[in-house]
């Protein structure tokens, strides 16, 4: 289940394309958005919460436990 929770994280993470914004600040200099930056520690954090709970919500994919992605 702690896999599953981190899987979801990932999903997350991927979604807000944090892996590109990183190579970017890396090769460009130029730094990441803080709203970016700000939601991927935010989403790092409420995977760590979750995996800590005993037991796990089975629900632990609902938007409910994690933070909310805002529209562009």
């Amino acid at each position: 289940m702690v896999e599953d929770v981190e899987a979801e994280a990932r999903r997350r993470l991927k979604a807000l394309k944090v892996n590109e914004w990183r190579t970017r600040e890396f090769i460009s200099g130029q730094p990441m958005p803080e709203e970016i930056r700000h939601l991927a520690l935010q989403i790092e954090f409420a995977a760590a919460a979750l995996v800590r709970l005993s037991p796990i919500p089975d629900d632990y994919d609902d938007d409910l436990y994690w933070p909310r992605v805002w529209d562009r």
